[in-house]
């Protein structure tokens, strides 16, 4: 928790919440592939405070809908759903055994703002959101593709409804995005001293 802790200023229920989650996440782990087995010791780094970066980016406000899309075992859903428990979130993969992790631990933390669904985002019929996030889930190009249908027309935001990205290197990534997108970049070692993050960046395309 110390290295949450050093960015984050925490209540008493998140900061037991995210305690809550480091034994569930290890639970899981040894039934499930969530996470690769080398990087289970390295939870609260390269999972955890990777997926805060976006609570760094923009400070979502109350009311807001925010999916998050190719959730996985919950990253970074989860994680924004306790920093942010005024905010509903909505996390959707195609494997459904992801699906049933993420429930579980949303049950069991008690979450009230987070619902994990099986499915696929070109599936979803009336729901609409302010801003989509994902990690590690497929290039902008088809990001844009499957979400465009998906965003409010609303607008709650200093910074316009759109896609929020954690990504690797965006050298070649950015060259699929066209010249009437509007886009901006942050490499998260602006957040974050730590050596991981060093060639982590986030992606984020105005609807």
């Amino acid at each position: 928790m110390e290295l949450i802790k050093k960015y984050f200023e925490l209540s008493e229920d998140q900061e037991k919440k995210f305690e809550q989650l480091f034994g569930l996440y290890r639970e899981w782990n040894s039934q499930i592939n969530l996470i690769s087995r080398k990087d289970i010791d390295n939870l609260e780094e390269r999972h955890f405070l990777h997926s805060l970066a976006i609570a760094k980016f923009i400070n979502f406000k109350e009311g807001s809908s925010v999916m998050d899309l190719g959730c996985g075992g919950g990253f970074p859903g989860i994680m924004l759903a306790i920093y942010f428990p005024e905010v509903q979130f909505t996390m959707i993969d195609g494997r459904n055994k992801k699906i049933m992790v993420v429930n579980d631990i949303i049950q069991r933390l008690g979450l009230k703002n987070a619902v994990g669904i099986h499915g696929r985002a070109e599936e979803l019929k009336d729901q609409k959101f302010e801003f989509v996030v994902t990690r590690a889930v497929a290039k902008i190009d088809k990001l844009k593709e499957w979400t465009e249908r998906l965003f409010s027309e609303e607008q709650n935001h200093a910074l316009p409804n759109g896609i929020i990205a954690l990504k690797g290197n965006l050298t070649e990534e950015l060259s699929l995005l066209n010249k009437s997108d509007y886009y901006e970049t942050v490499s998260l070692k602006t957040f974050f001293d730590e050596a991981f993050f060093l060639e982590k960046e986030l992606l984020y395309v105005q609807y």
